[in-house]
């Protein structure tokens, strides 16, 4: 029997400059769309009964951009969350960050903290914002708040294994990843969720993010479904 349930969905939405630069605009007008595109993936998630949605939005590496278009995004940020959060919250998302969100600005920061509060009882799909994130970071604070605990007497050398650094990453409170899409054509992972991503399904799709649809997506759901996913065993 194949263990295909889909309960993670994870995606890196890339090729939102590409996009804009086809048509003559400046990237901020393809990261604009991109955000636009995010609802309805979201939305289609939901109906495909999928329970958790995480979308790399912005990562560690985005930081080495022009500076108006690190401003550009953190803006888009803090005014989508401000016009999606209603929508959210009356279709039952929760939604949840993971990264080093303590390197943002602090208006994006409050904007977190607001939308974390505002949608933590709901249940039917928890939508995971990766903003200041990037896995190799996010191992390294693990590795400190380990050591700390350590150095604080609060675990021994024999508590550390695999549960232990999980319960100490940004992604604790959703599972790994069942299915990482990755638009653009682009075939790597770019330091996301590479310790979650151990057997994790992929499809890379060479559609730009602002042109990904719904239909797009049941594609990906498609090809999921009839992948044999043996974690490491023979069935």
């Amino acid at each position: 029997m194949k263990d295909n349930i889909l309960k993670h969905l994870a995606i890196i939405m890339d090729g939102n400059g590409r996009w804009a630069k086809k048509r003559f605009m400046p990237r901020t007008f393809g990261h604009k769309k991109g955000a636009e595109v995010v609802r309805e993936i979201l939305m289609e998630s939901k109906k495909l009964n999928i329970n958790y949605l995480t979308v790399y939005a912005f990562s560690t590496e985005n930081w080495k951009r022009s500076k108006d278009e690190v401003n550009f995004l953190m803006n888009l940020l803090v005014d989508y969350l401000d016009n999606e959060i209603e929508v959210l919250h009356k279709n039952d998302v929760r939604m949840n960050f993971i990264g080093d969100i303590n390197g943002l600005p602090k208006k994006v920061q409050e904007k977190i903290e607001e939308c974390i509060e505002k949608t933590k009882n709901n249940t039917s799909i928890t939508f995971s914002l990766a903003l200041n994130y990037g896995a190799r970071n996010d191992l390294v604070n693990a590795v400190k708040s380990i050591s700390k605990q350590f150095k604080e007497d609060k675990i021994n050398l024999e508590d550390i294994d695999e549960n232990l650094i999980s319960k100490n990453l940004s992604t604790y409170k959703i599972p790994n990843p069942d299915l990482i899409i990755r638009t653009s054509g682009e075939l790597r992972l770019s330091n996301f969720l590479l310790f979650e991503c151990a057997y994790s399904e992929f499809y890379f799709t060479d559609v730009l993010w602002p042109d990904f649809n719904k239909d797009d997506l049941k594609k990906a759901v498609e090809s999921f479904g009839s992948r044999n996913r043996r974690f490491g065993s023979i069935k």
